[in-house]
């Protein structure tokens, strides 16, 4: 073939080079514009300040798509105008710059902010595939789960606190039946009477010892978030029950939010 008559469209392998570069590309941006379903238009987080013109970037935000939920519970847009937790008396910016760290003003664990964040999540329990049913109950309520013969039986056993203090007795375990794990242990609170639980994961044993909270003092066990229903626990309350136990990492005790140098 003559040199001056070879381009792009007498080239297949050249053309489906082309093609795909411009597939991809196209490809990126598409995925890059969904991506902005949640978390777009950008907010300004300095106290008083409204952007003049929200911030979108490029691509910009993509039109509501609405999505049908599974087992017929309704749908859902995106995006969407999304329910926001009310800061106002919680948080204070360090500084004035923006992306300056937020400081607590009163406490952490109570307010769900900082390591014990939580988001408002569909104020709903999570269901199963099998039979649209809540996958996450206590044992009492999962008929044929058992504890496997032989794993330990925790149920009964004092409940300790960070502080050494009893802070209540173990009374059951939430199993994700999905899953099949165990998710939560439930307390009586001593003296009150009240029912919390906790992520398995912050919660250690050992041999026929009594049940250890790692990540809350007695006093913060006792003002525990708790689920509204005593055999359910919605994705709301999962989101702020797990932030609250998971931040006494950070905050339980005065000195544990400091720097050790």
């Amino acid at each position: 073939m003559n040199a001056a008559h070879t381009g792009v469209f007498q080239d297949p392998a050249l053309l489906s080079l082309y093609i795909f570069f411009a597939f991809f590309v196209g490809l990126v941006l598409y995925l890059h514009r969904e991506g902005k379903r949640e978390g777009y238009p950008l907010i300004s987080d300095r106290e008083g300040r409204v952007l003049a013109t929200p911030i979108q970037g490029f691509p910009a935000v993509p039109d509501p798509k609405t999505y049908l939920l599974a087992h017929g519970h309704g749908t859902v847009s995106a995006p969407a105008q999304r329910e926001e937790r009310d800061m106002t008396g919680i948080l204070k910016a360090y500084d004035a710059f923006p992306g300056a760290s937020q400081i607590a003003l009163g406490d952490p664990m109570q307010d769900g902010v900082g390591t014990a964040s939580y988001a408002l999540r569909a104020d709903t329990p999570d269901l199963d595939w099998d039979h649209g049913a809540p996958k996450i109950v206590p044992l009492r309520a999962a008929p044929g789960w058992t504890i496997a013969e032989g794993d330990p039986e925790i149920r009964g056993r004092p409940l300790i606190g960070l502080d050494g203090k009893v802070a209540g007795t173990i009374v059951d375990l939430w199993v994700d039946k999905s899953d099949v794990l165990l998710r939560y242990v439930e307390a009586e609170v001593s003296g009150s009477g009240k029912r919390v639980i906790m992520p398995i994961g912050v919660v250690h044993w050992s041999g026929n010892g009594p049940v250890k909270c790692d990540t809350a003092t007695c006093a913060q066990i006792a003002a525990a978030p708790t689920t509204a229903h005593p055999e359910q626990v919605t994705l709301r309350e999962e989101d702020r029950i797990s932030g609250y136990f998971g931040g006494g990492e950070l905050y339980a005790l005065p000195g544990d939010r400091e720097s050790f140098v």
